[in-house]
């Protein structure tokens, strides 16, 4: 394995979330290197911790580009080697077990709980193990679509990471034809592993699950299983927003959207991209400092009284 160091700093929260922003919006940022931010302890929500890790010995220059991300703050940051290994690997081992309505997502370190839709989710290259707060508020977010009694005939989980939403999705709803994507190659192999282990059926029928690479909707047989009655999409507040539009096209009037990875502070955006696209707001939860939305389309009529109305 490569060598694995981390850059970290110790920040407000106001601060952290600031350079989680711009981290999103700088283009230029190296492909291999992870960034993760949160809380430092439950018992403190205003102190955050900023860590960037990556395969290399980080050079001036690359602290440098760390700290453009802080704008006009200079946080003081701490360089350490690790072991050699996959460094996505090291910045989620170690995680607990968590629950999430009536999911308990862990890694193989310990044991199932009875009662309960049980995942194993091993630390891995892809990201979705079920405890960054977007993932578990997303599981939370399908118990309660199911609680509602949405009908689900046919989904997608874009940007499917280890796969997780789209195994619970299948959970909840069997007979459902499932599709995943990611745009890295790599979460093939990822999901097709954690498939195995968690007896889902990687496959093309119902009730299995098709893994595809694609970048967003831009896939041909993401097009063509389409329209759906659910598209899951944890990722960022930018490609969320560009996505909108293309989601509004491939979901059925009535259908449902399921959007996390924004902050709370991005929301208006992400909402408002959503509204024109024919969306309305079905629920929402805020999971720390993160949204979670779950939003339906507009039925055909409702939109057509709304374009006899102008």
């Amino acid at each position: 394995m490569a060598d694995c160091w981390t850059i970290r700093t110790e920040v407000s929260r106001a601060v952290a979330q600031a350079a989680l922003l711009a981290h999103e919006e700088a283009t230029d940022w190296p492909a291999d290197w992870v960034l993760t931010g949160m809380e430092i302890a439950d018992d403190r929500p205003e102190d955050w911790f900023v860590e960037v890790y990556l395969p290399n010995k980080p050079s001036p220059a690359d602290r440098k580009r760390v700290a453009t991300l802080f704008a006009e703050t200079s946080p003081r940051f701490a360089v350490r080697k690790l072991a050699d290994q996959d460094w996505v690997t090291v910045s989620q081992s170690g995680l607990e077990p968590i629950v999430a309505g009536p999911f308990h997502v862990r890694t193989p370190d310990y044991e199932p709980v009875p009662g309960t839709i049980d995942f194993v989710i091993p630390a891995s290259r892809a990201f979705g193990t079920g405890h960054h707060a977007t993932t578990a508020g997303c599981l939370a977010m399908l118990a309660e679509m199911k609680r509602r009694g949405v009908p689900v005939r046919n989904l997608a989980d874009i940007g499917t990471g280890t796969g997780l939403l789209a195994f619970a999705a299948l959970a909840l709803w069997p007979r459902a034809l499932a599709t995943a994507s990611d745009i890295d190659p790599v979460c093939t192999g990822v999901v097709e592993s954690n498939a195995a282990d968690n007896g889902v059926v990687i496959g093309a029928r119902r009730g299995e699950l098709t893994m595809v690479v694609a970048d967003g909707m831009a896939d041909p047989l993401l097009r063509a299983r389409g329209p759906y009655d659910l598209l899951i999409a944890n990722i960022l507040a930018g490609p969320l927003e560009e996505l909108a539009r293309h989601f509004g096209r491939a979901v059925v009037p009535g259908g449902s959207v399921l959007l996390a990875g924004l902050l709370e502070t991005q929301e208006r955006a992400v909402r408002a991209a959503y509204l024109r696209a024919g969306f309305r707001l079905a629920a929402r939860m805020v999971k720390g400092d993160w949204s979670i939305l779950w939003l339906r389309k507009r039925a055909r009529q409702s939109l057509h009284r709304a374009s006899a109305s102008r």
